[in-house]
């Protein structure tokens, strides 16, 4: 008698990991957080960016990131279109606003590079 439910036991388990595997297989399984990247780095790959090579734009500095050269890099925005700006000096902080200069896409053209000009 304790043999059933032993297998209904099993067979739960085998039923909640091949829903598990389904939904990553279908790319449905992560965080809310996670999705949501996913959805807008997809549909930043589908739009032109909103900037061309050679553009002087104002953006807030939203945060910092370690380039994989090692160098500081500062991340800001325009129309959603993430830009990492080079050559930002020290002095600058989070949520300042500074001048930049638009000097390549990356592959997908879903961010860009650009060189700090000034402090706006």
């Amino acid at each position: 008698m304790l043999e059933p439910a032993i297998l209904g036991g099993g067979g739960l388990v085998v039923l909640v990991l091949g829903a598990v595997l389904f939904g990553r297989l279908r790319g449905r399984t992560g965080s809310a957080s996670e999705r949501r990247s996913r959805e807008r780095h997809e549909a930043a790959q589908k739009r032109e960016p909103p900037v061309d090579i050679g553009d002087t734009e104002e953006v807030a500095i939203r945060e910092f990131t370690d380039h994989h050269s090692g160098e500081r890099r500062a991340v800001g925005k325009i129309e959603g279109f993430v830009v990492f700006v080079e050559d930002v000096p020290d002095r600058c902080e989070t949520t300042d606003v500074i001048r930049i200069k638009i000097l390549s896409f990356n592959r997908g053209h879903t961010s860009a590079t650009a060189r700090f000009l000034e402090s706006a």
